[in-house]
């Protein structure tokens, strides 16, 4: 396959990325203009062997990625050997543990919706060691004025992080302690674990990008943080080595796609979202509404210290550039839509603009999409998913409608606590992931943040980020400038009412915060 020019062949060169999300897995084969040339995607099976907790097969989910590599390069028509490179983004805060000498996992990847450590997530937040603790770090940010020290004073322990998840882990399975002792125990997020897999055990890192979102790495130091994983008794022997996002990882094992592919990115699904979007200058926000939401400013060569919950995040390493992110998250946006579905409010997703639209409000009803806790400001893991407000007059499109408002209301809230703790101009707001096809949900964003927002012609940001920066680093594409050109948008929405309030949403946005409080603590009641 190439191209004939003054009697010379040259073969066209692509990129290959793969997406790890929560419920699917993509690949993509990118041309030197950004565009889709093959496609395969996959259904990742999750598992629920107790209440609270979610896991996955860490060997299904080897399985499903090499079929995807393979089945978009065939679906291409172009053959492996054209793939100059490969680009991997992964979701973030699910992890496994391995035996170093066999490579056989101890247990399941443990999802970041897992909640198995929610009671020990409850017990550190209130423990006096670590309120004693704070207060110490504090004093030391006073003196020192180093902001890494009142950073860690202001950690909020989640169970979202993988830190008091694999506390946990530790904790209940004795044969994983026995292979730490032994020095015989190889830790990884999803990333690390494919990594090892690619190239047959060589290779056991991650990147800054996927670090930073461990709760176990200092983002100031730019290395894991010797201090929470002492605190945690969280064994540094175990954790991966940590590169550059844009890093020659090494080249997948020959065995398994035909050919040796050099492995050139992986990076964390959201940064990689925020690279994809083209987000590269301080003030650019990029909302994902997917399984969860997850809203990112770019802070530019500074993390970002947040006292109301915003997670400082490394968002990509390139060279000497660090660009660093801080980020708002809301856990249950597509599972919300998702759920209801499954309850038979609808049964086609695309059913439920035309269904919101049909009512005029809401008929007072508010919904709490809380199936995974509350997190910022709020940062409450026991919280619960509710309806309130139920009237006999209430109907289905009165439900959805709530549903559909619920996750525009949690975009509102995030926004502000960005606008109000970062102090950064914002230059430009951009949205992707599956939801953000509901023109219902984007128009309500829109008018309640009183900012337009554009939404791209196509929604695997992750990918496409995944697969600039390993463009980047075999040539493929120059610069960012570049790939600024090659960036597209679908439709670019306008606020309808009164700056920032939404108009005649202010009382129904006052409400459905009432609704909110009453959802807390929920599961901490006898």
């Amino acid at each position: 396959m190439g191209t004939q020019r003054n009697g010379f062949s040259k073969t066209e060169s692509y990129i290959l990325s793969v997406d790890v999300g929560t419920t699917s897995l993509r690949c993509h084969v990118y041309d030197k203009d950004a565009r889709i040339r093959g496609t395969c995607t996959a259904k990742v099976s999750l598992l629920y062997p107790e209440p609270g907790w979610v896991e996955l097969d860490p060997e299904e989910l080897w399985q499903a990625f090499v079929a995807v590599v393979k089945g978009a390069v065939q679906d291409s028509g172009l053959h492996m050997r054209q793939m100059q490179a490969l680009g991997i983004s992964t979701q973030r805060g699910t992890f496994t543990t391995w035996d170093r000498k066999t490579g056989k996992p101890f247990h399941n990847f443990i999802s970041w919706q897992d909640l198995r450590a929610a009671e020990l997530v409850r017990s550190w937040n209130t423990s006096c060691m670590w309120k004693t603790l704070q207060g110490i770090l504090k004093a030391l940010h006073f003196l020192s004025r180093h902001k890494r020290f009142l950073a860690t004073s202001l950690v909020v322990f989640s169970t979202q992080h993988v830190s008091l998840r694999l506390s946990w882990v530790l904790r209940n399975m004795p044969q994983l302690t026995k292979a730490v002792e032994e020095g015989n125990c190889c830790f990884g997020t999803i990333d690390t674990w494919l990594l090892y897999k690619l190239t047959k055990g060589l290779v056991h890192a991650t990147d800054y990008s996927n670090a930073s979102a461990t709760a176990m790495f200092d983002s100031y130091q730019m290395c894991w943080s010797g201090f929470l994983c002492a605190l945690l008794s969280l064994p540094l022997s175990i954790l991966p080595v940590v590169q550059d996002t844009s890093h020659n990882f090494g080249s997948t094992d020959p065995s398994i796609f035909g050919i040796p592919i050099p492995i050139m990115s992986v990076m964390a699904d959201q940064q990689a979202a925020m690279f994809g979007e083209c987000c590269f200058e301080t003030g650019d926000v990029k909302i994902t509404m997917g399984t969860g939401t997850f809203m990112d400013i770019n802070t530019g060569s500074k993390p970002h210290t947040s006292v109301a919950g915003l997670y400082p995040l490394v968002g990509w390493k390139i060279g000497p550039e660090v660009v660093y992110l801080a980020e708002g998250n809301a856990a249950g946006t597509g599972t919300a839509i998702k759920w209801a579905q499954e309850l038979g409010l609808f049964s086609d997703v695309k059913e439920t603009e035309a269904m919101a639209t049909s009512v005029e409000d809401s008929d007072g009803v508010c919904f709490v999409p809380s199936f995974s806790g509350l997190q910022a400001p709020l940062n409450d893991p026991k919280a619960c998913a509710s309806f309130m407000g139920l009237k006999p007059s209430t109907t289905k499109s009165h439900l959805v409608r709530a549903i559909l408002e619920s996750i525009a209301f949690r975009n509102k809230q995030l926004y502000d606590i960005m606008l109000r703790e970062t102090c950064i101009p914002i230059t430009k707001i951009r949205a992707d992931g599956g939801v953000c096809t509901n023109d219902f949900i984007m128009q309500l964003t829109t008018d309640l943040l009183g900012r337009k927002v554009s939404r791209p012609s196509h929604f695997d940001m992750s990918c496409l980020g995944a697969a600039f920066v390993a463009g980047l680093g075999v040539g493929l594409w120059k610069n960012k400038e570049e790939l600024k050109k090659l960036q597209t948008t679908d439709r670019l929405f306008m606020p309808q009412y009164g700056k920032g309030d939404g108009g005649k949403y202010e009382t129904i946005l006052q409400n459905w915060e009432r609704a909110l409080k009453r959802s807390l603590h929920w599961y901490s009641q006898p």
